[in-house]
C-alpha cells in the first residue's frame, strides 16, 4: 500500500528536480539567442577566416589570440571588481577592428554577477548564468552612450548573448555569435 504514495512522491521529486535543472536562464534567453549560440562555432570560424584579410597584422595576432585561447575553469575566480576591457570585431561590415581598452565593472548583487561597461560609446550590461566550470552564458543588453540601458529580451537590436570564458590568472573574456551590429564575431576581453 505505501509503495504507490512512495512511487508518487518519487515521481513529483523528479518533475520538480528537473525542472529546477534546466535554470532560470531557460525562462529567459530569446529563441534569437538560442539559435545565435547554436551557431556559435561556425561563427567563430567564418570570423576567423574574414579576419585574414586585415590590414594590420598586430590587430590580426590579437583576435587570433583570443580566439583561441586556452580556457581555464571559473572556480576561485571572482569576477567582481573593476576591469579595462576592450571589444575585437570580426568580419562584416570591416574584416576586424580593436578597439582600445574602457572601463567596465561586475557587480555581485546576491543573485549573480551583473557586468556593465561604463565608458566608451557602445556599451553593454548583463547578467552571467553557469554553463559549465569553464563557461557562463551571458546575456546582456547593447545600448549607446547617453541613452538609457534596455533590459534583456527588449528585442534583437539591444540583446546580446555571448559565452565567458576564463584565458588566464587575471584575464577573460566574453564571445558573442553573430552580433546583430558590423560584425560576425565579436570577443570582449578583459583585464585587471
Amino acid at each position: 500500500m505505501l509503495r504507490r504514495p512512495v512511487l508518487a512522491l518519487l515521481a513529483l521529486f523528479s518533475s520538480i528536480t528537473a525542472s529546477l535543472a534546466t535554470g532560470e536562464i531557460e525562462n529567459l534567453i530569446t529563441d534569437a539567442d538560442r539559435e545565435r549560440l547554436a551557431a556559435f562555432d561556425g561563427a567563430k570560424q567564418r570570423a576567423l577566416d574574414e579576419a585574414g584579410d586585415a590590414d594590420s597584422q598586430t590587430a590580426l595576432a590579437a583576435f587570433r589570440k583570443a580566439a583561441t585561447a586556452e580556457t581555464f575553469p571559473f572556480a576561485d575566480f571572482d569576477l567582481t571588481g573593476d576591469w579595462q576591457c576592450r571589444t575585437l570585431k570580426a568580419g562584416g561590415l570591416a574584416s576586424l577592428v580593436v578597439y582600445g581598452w574602457f572601463d567596465c565593472r561586475v557587480t555581485d548583487d546576491g543573485s549573480g554577477w551583473r557586468l556593465e561597461k561604463l565608458t566608451g560609446s557602445q556599451r553593454t550590461v548583463g547578467r552571467f548564468f553557469t554553463q559549465s566550470d569553464t563557461r557562463l552564458t551571458y546575456l546582456g543588453a547593447f545600448f549607446v552612450a547617453g541613452d538609457a540601458a534596455p533590459e534583456y529580451g527588449a528585442g534583437v537590436d539591444s540583446d546580446q548573448v555571448g559565452y565567458a570564458v576564463r584565458t588566464g590568472p587575471e584575464s577573460w573574456q566574453i564571445e558573442f555569435p553573430l552580433p546583430r551590429y558590423e560584425s560576425t564575431f565579436d570577443i570582449l576581453e578583459f583585464r585587471r
